[in-house]
């Protein structure tokens, strides 16, 4: 086996999102207009995870415009991790038709080559059922042909036999750093294929009080915290390539400083860090 140093595994930085007014005079200069956000994010991150997919459809227009800011007019090498409408994922009413126009506008994303993967994040309420693990089935086929990481908030589906299932389906397992309270599965980074995908959502014990996903990423990681992931990532750097961190704290730019902190921590462990 090559040995560990040897590896360079490639870490991928970013944040759920990039359109968080709150950003404003860390990330993005104050002043700056939205409309120049993802110009100035593509700046300074790797990736970004595109969220608003997932409550509203996006056409084909929209996505060309953002491969223009990324890649013309700001020259960077940024990937998209795009999440699935949530009529695949919570009203479970998606469709292979559904699935190809979805695809489609993706496009230009895939035409420049910076599509990096596809989520599926699935609520607490879809448990491991007969009816939803043929749904499943059914769902990973329409996107066969596109790396797909799919994160699952209901303990059940957090057994070694999934895990297991993944590996020898090509599907990436989307590790997430939960908030540690009754209801949500462990915080756990685990890897069933070269490339890794990993969300931080904090550690807001109101979690299931909050009135809004604004409220529960309303949460700043400590540098300790931040220290241990990256101690985390390096234990088990031969098990991946690629992995991609996305942090949905951007509220009060929680994610600004705490890319920051895993950033510092993970150079120590000369990764090559995006």
């Amino acid at each position: 086996m090559t040995p560990a140093s040897v590896l360079t595994p490639t870490v991928y930085l970013g944040t759920g999102g990039y359109s968080d007014t709150d950003l404003l005079g860390t990330l993005y200069p104050t002043g700056t207009k939205k409309t120049d956000f993802l110009r100035e994010y593509a700046k300074h991150y790797g990736a970004v995870e595109i969220n608003s997919t997932f409550y509203a459809p996006i056409g084909q227009k929209a996505f060309a415009g953002m491969v223009n800011k990324a890649y013309v007019q700001t020259d960077s090498q940024l990937k998209f991790a795009v999440k699935l409408h949530q009529d695949f994922t919570h009203a479970r009413k998606g469709s292979a038709e559904h699935a190809q126009a979805f695809l489609t506008a993706l496009t230009p994303l895939i035409e420049a080559d910076c599509l990096a993967l596809l989520l599926l994040q699935f609520p607490h309420g879809f448990d491991r059922t007969r009816e939803h693990r043929l749904y499943l089935v059914n769902l990973v086929s329409w996107f066969k042909d596109y790396p797909l990481a799919i994160e699952f908030r209901h303990n059940a589906w957090h057994t070694p036999q999934v895990v297991d299932s993944f590996i020898k389906q090509g599907l990436i397992w989307c590790s997430v750093d939960y908030p540690k309270v009754n209801g949500l599965p462990p915080s756990r980074l685990i890897f069933t294929q070269r490339t890794g995908y990993l969300r931080m959502h904090g550690n807001n014990l109101n979690w299931w009080d909050a009135m809004s996903a604004t409220d529960r990423h309303d949460y700043r990681y400590s540098e300790i915290e931040m220290n241990d992931w990256a101690q985390a990532i390096a234990n088990q750097r031969q098990h991946f390539d690629t992995l991609y961190i996305f942090f949905q704290n951007t509220v009060n730019a929680h994610a600004y400083y705490n890319i920051a902190m895993l950033r510092e921590a993970l150079g120590k462990f000369e990764f090559e860090v995006l």
